[in-house]
């Protein structure tokens, strides 16, 4: 998503306005609470052969298994899910398809300079690939390519917005810097001082029902999908890999995990990513008026931008989803179900919700959910092959998978085939990100990290020697 900050003084989460907000809201994912979600398709039981193996049923396990019937349809494909597809973070996240590979222009300029350009060229020409794809195979997910705009709510905020539009317009890249008036004139909020409009390169869609429409693409062309099928174990076998399961196992000639946040099967790249919580919040649908009170008649994405942020959007039935600011590591790294509900997060999102929007006051949230994101210390994906070439994974998109998992699985099945090709040929597909440390110097790092991000906002982006040090080794923590 987006890095963002709202002002200093910030209503707490004891404001009675922002809790009688949550009263009726449902602790689930908005978008998987759909009478049209489809039913799980029956695990795997016995033995399996194919020639490709996918494991992981969110975007990046569909976008591989359907790229690798688009390029070669008579290729032997299976699909496995632990769950249900896009039960993760493909159903919970905001939806924000954007075309930025490497979480943004700033960060990708940031790493790699000399390829920022290509790097945006190949983004852009992956959401025109997604888009097309939406129309092609009839998914009905309220794609909608409005744009995003990045907007300062500090005044040191602005400088900084200001400073990456001229850049990016250096280089041949339009992202126009709204000032105050023309920012409030898209959207009316107090605590808009500035903003940066990128006009095509972010789409707005309704994730769960993407992955939904994906699982049906790959049906239509043949790929053999198993849900509530986890993998336990992976081993090479004779000159393929097989792969076990609680009920049975899959010989394949090659395979691509797609698992991102969750442990992968090659435990070596472990150390890569670390999983931290993000968290959101829907609104009951808003009303002519409310909606007038407010604009945002182009319909755009928004998000703030400094370190602890918020990104908010409007659904094709105008509710406002309203999310991010907190992200929680859990010590060892750990995933449960129960950390997908945090009640003093959901009043405090509430609280900046009704500081952003004075105008919305009444309001109330539908749905309060949370969700687990493969986070790694360049914020962006990185690449590779295990056990002789015959596996490929892809993982560390940092909350900005809805666009890039496409990407990602292009790269994987490019790796697969031993092809070079622009996308294997880039630096930050050839290169790794650094490894996080392990514990208990990871959680401690962590947590030092994120106080100093939280300081950093309160002092005018001001960042101290930690965040300093941190910087020149490459390491970050972000979502």
């Amino acid at each position: 998503m987006a890095r963002a900050a709202m002002p200093r003084t910030v209503p707490t989460a004891t404001d009675p306005v922002a809790v009688r907000s949550l009263a009726d809201a449902e602790p689930a994912p908005y978008w998987l609470d759909d009478p049209g979600r489809p039913r799980a398709r029956p695990a795997l039981v016995g033995d399996e052969r194919c020639d490709l193996l996918v494991v992981g049923g969110g975007y990046s396990g569909l976008w591989t298994a359907l790229l690798a019937k688009e390029r070669d349809p008579g290729r032997d494909v299976v699909l496995i899910e632990g769950q249900e597809v896009g039960w993760a973070a493909s159903g919970r996240n905001g939806g924000f398809c954007a075309a930025s590979l490497t979480h943004g222009f700033a960060n990708g300029l940031s790493r790699w300079p000399q390829e920022i350009a290509k790097l945006e060229e190949l983004g852009s020409r992956n959401l025109d690939a997604i888009e097309s794809a939406v129309a092609r195979y009839g998914i009905d997910c309220a794609f909608e390519r409005t744009g995003e705009i990045d907007v300062a709510t500090e005044p040191h905020q602005v400088a900084e917005l200001r400073e990456a539009s001229e850049e990016a317009a250096r280089m041949g890249i339009e992202l126009p810097f709204l000032d105050r008036e023309e920012v409030r004139k898209e959207v009316d909020s107090p605590t808009f001082l500035a903003g940066v409009w990128d006009r095509t390169g972010v789409a707005m869609l309704n994730p769960a029902r993407l992955a939904w429409g994906l699982k049906q693409a790959c049906l239509d062309l043949g790929v053999r999908i198993h849900e509530r099928t986890r993998a336990t174990e992976l081993a090479p076998q004779g000159a393929g890999v097989v792969v076990r399961t609680p009920y049975g196992r899959v010989l394949a000639r090659q395979v691509a995990l797609g698992t991102n946040a969750f442990p992968n099967l090659v435990r070596r790249i472990r150390p890569f990513v670390v999983p931290v919580y993000d968290y959101a919040l829907m609104t009951e649908p808003l009303t002519e008026e409310q909606l007038a009170a407010i604009g945002w008649r182009n319909r755009q994405g928004l998000s703030d931008s400094a370190n602890h942020f918020h990104y908010f959007r409007l659904t094709d039935d105008n509710r406002i989803l309203w999310g991010g600011y907190d992200v929680i590591y859990h010590y060892g790294g750990r995933i449960a179900e129960d950390y997908n509900q945090r009640p003093e997060t959901f009043a405090k999102l509430a609280a900046h919700f009704f500081r952003c929007f004075p105008q919305l006051e009444g309001v109330r949230f539908s749905h309060t959910w949370g969700g687990v994101i493969d986070t790694c210390s360049r914020f962006s994906p990185f690449f590779g092959t295990a056990h002789g070439g015959r596996v490929a994974y892809a993982l560390g998109y940092t909350g900005l998978g809805v666009g890039a998992t496409r990407f990602g699985a292009d790269v994987m099945l490019d790796l697969l085939a031993g092809e070079r090709t622009e996308r294997t040929e880039s630096e930050m597909v050839r290169t790794k990100p650094l490894p996080f440390p392990p514990e208990p110097v990871r959680w401690a790092g962590i947590g030092i990290t994120q106080w100093a991000l939280a300081r950093s906002d309160a002092n005018g982006g001001r960042r101290n020697l930690w965040l300093k040090a941190m910087d020149r080794v490459g390491l970050g923590f972000d979502s």
